[in-house]
Order: C-alpha cells, then structure tokens, then sequence
C-alpha cells in the first residue's frame, strides 16, 4: 500500500506505471506522516506492519531481513545507509538522551558492518520500521498531533513503556536520501522539528523541576540559537513554543528512563551540527557504547 498525503508531482502516475499491484490512499492533501500511516494501517489487515519511506530504495532482501530479525519482538529496526555513501550507515534506528530527551540517529556515520554485532537501539526510525500490529494498536499507533518528525520517538517510548522489545534486523538495508521531503526549506523543517520537541517536552514532563527546567532551556535555546545564526531563520524557536501550547493540558506520559543513553548537553550539540553537516561520527558519540 501506498498513502500520497496530496503529492504534486507524478507521484501517483509513477505507482500505477511501476507498481500496478499496489493500493494506493490517496488522501486529497497532506495530513501528516503519523496521520496518513495510521488510515494505511487501519484500511490494510495485516501483522507485522512493515513502513519505508518514499525516499529510501531498499535492498533485495530487505523484508526477508526484517520478519527474520523480528523472533517475537514487537519492533524491529532496518539499517539505512547513505545514499551517497552507501558503505556507511545513516540511521539504524532512534535513541534518545535521558536528560534532554534529544534523539539521534543511532550507528549514524560507523560502516554497515557495525550492525552486525551492535545492541538493538531504543526504537526504529519511522523510514524503515515494523512493529507488531497488536502492540502497535495497543497504545494508539502514531501520535496524530504531531505532523512530522519525532513522531517514531514518541510511538517507540509509548511502546518502550509498555514493556516492548525492540530488535535490530543488520541485514535489512535500504539506501535513504537524507531530508527529501523538505530539502531546501529549512525554515518549514525547523518549524516542525521544533513543534514536535516542544510537544515532546511537555507531554514526557522533561522539564518537570527546575534542575531539569534549567538544563532542557539551556540545551534549546543553543539548538535554536545555532539555527538562528547558521540558517538565518527562528522558525525553530517558535515551533517550540507552539508545540509546549500543544502539549498543555494533556496525560503525561510515562518515560521508560531506563533505556535511555546519557549524553552531555556538549555532546549531543556536537552530535547536532555532525548530523546537520552530514558528517561521519566516531564510534564513541554513536551511542553504541551507551547502549551497551
């Protein structure tokens, strides 16, 4: 199945040429990734579920890897490389700091045969993902409040909570084209990012007592300070502020703290602007030895 959250370009025509099997949802306009995945998923009976993002080629064995990876856990993490680097690895799943809740992408810039022996990470990456169809219903599938980015943290830290495992599939590698979407709008993507970080904050309680408080303005204001300079743009900043409205008034949710990596305030903003600039990181800043 394919969902078009109201492409415009040829899209739709490329599937019926290519893909004459698939079904396609066709939603009119853009609802948002963790919207239109759920209408997907509701219309599609099927278990486990499967998702890839539209800019990620996968390789042959792909979904082979994943169902064997998945031994009863209720997540599984595919590996994304680069695509103009395919020896290297993009993404192989989410983990998240425990002070600041700042994710990253776990394994981002170590070569693919790194996965083979690294512990699974805290959760998928939404572009190559499988979640088992029970645990995925059980808490509600995607948060349909956040419109994108953050949105597989946030389903990974509600099934985390809940006592799911997650595993990590090496074998299963796609080739992913970093930022497709909204390459060349910078602005539109830092609104975004930043609204779902400030919704994120809320609803987890990050910045719950003043140490905490302190720590989580300091770590957001040099993010969006750096955006500000670097960019020329505070869309950032107010993205955040919009999503802490958002957040306002809603449960808590429960932060499995346990799973969580640490990670200095220095190191993760470093972290940041490597991943910005597209950077190899050395093993010591992936979070593998965190994990471990």
């Amino acid at each position: 199945m394919v969902v078009d959250n109201g492409s415009s370009d040829e899209s739709l025509a490329m599937v019926a040429e290519r893909f004459p099997a698939t079904e396609v949802v066709a939603l009119g306009r853009n609802h948002g990734f963790g919207r239109a995945l759920n209408r997907a998923i509701a219309e599609l009976p099927g278990d486990p579920i499967l998702l890839v993002n539209n800019d990620v080629r996968c390789d042959p064995r792909f979904v082979e890897e994943m169902l064997a990876a998945r031994d009863g856990a209720e997540m599984v993490a595919g590996v994304l490389t680069k695509d103009d680097a395919p020896q290297l690895i993009d993404s192989a799943g989410v983990v998240a700091a425990r002070d600041t809740l700042m994710a990253f992408d776990y394994l981002h810039g170590e070569p693919v045969s790194a996965a083979l022996a690294a512990p699974p990470p805290l959760a998928p990456t939404g572009g190559a993902a499988l979640y088992g169809r029970a645990a995925f219903e059980a808490v509600g599938g995607f948060d349909e409040r956040i419109f994108a980015y953050y949105e597989d943290l946030d389903l990974g830290l509600r099934l985390r909570a809940e006592g799911a495992v997650c595993t990590l599939a090496p074998g299963a590698t796609g080739r992913h084209l970093y930022s497709a979407t909204l390459r060349g709008r910078i602005g539109d993507k830092y609104a975004l990012t930043g609204w779902s970080r400030g919704y994120m904050l809320r609803r987890y309680g990050i910045a719950a007592s003043p140490a905490a408080a302190a720590r989580t303005l300091l770590c957001e204001a040099a993010i969006c300070a750096g955006q500000l300079v670097l960019d020329r743009t505070a869309q950032g900043a107010l993205g955040r502020a919009r999503g802490w409205r958002a957040g306002g008034g809603l449960p808590a949710r429960k932060l499995p703290s346990e799973l969580l990596i640490e990670s200095s305030l220095g190191s993760g903003l470093r972290r940041r602007l490597r991943r910005r600039n597209m950077a190899p990181l050395p093993l010591a800043e992936t979070g593998h030895e965190a994990d471990g």
